[in-house]
């Protein structure tokens, strides 16, 4: 599949862009590895926040740890997802002014990722970078 570059931004391609993202990720490590992996170094700097659990074995071997939750920082939002107490996954959107997040709102997962795929878009449509990266995510290429 092919996608323009001026194609990212119009409903369609948001919905393809979630389906993108929600084909077999069901746990939070796998979402942190696309988004601080994959997708990281297209996306503006700071936009991704990744949290770590470390326990002893991982500091002995000099390892980073698991990922347990991760959060993307849009313009007026915070999508985040955090590894709940059963291994599922919890998603929350919040909203933000002034860096100050006023609200919260647990989500299920689709809407989770609609709402990502929407923050993703607005970023692809000011970043050329972010842009490309996406269209290869949509490839199949990430």
């Amino acid at each position: 599949m092919t996608v323009e570059p001026s194609g990212l931004g119009p409903l369609g391609d948001i919905q393809l862009l979630a389906t993108t993202l929600r084909s077999d990720r069901t746990d939070v490590a796998s979402y942190a590895r696309l988004l601080s992996g994959a997708l990281a170094g297209a996306l503006p700097s700071g936009m991704v926040e990744v949290e770590y659990r470390r326990g002893l074995a991982d500091r002995m071997a000099g390892r980073g740890g698991r990922p347990v939750a991760v959060v993307v920082h849009g313009d007026d939002r915070q999508l985040a997802l955090r590894e709940g107490a059963h291994g599922d996954v919890e998603a929350e959107v919040r909203r933000v002014v002034r860096d100050v997040v006023i609200s919260r709102r647990t989500v299920g997962l689709e809407q989770w990722l609609q709402a990502l795929a929407e923050d993703l878009t607005r970023v692809a449509a000011r970043h050329a970078t972010a842009r490309a990266a996406l269209e290869r995510l949509l490839a199949g290429g990430v």
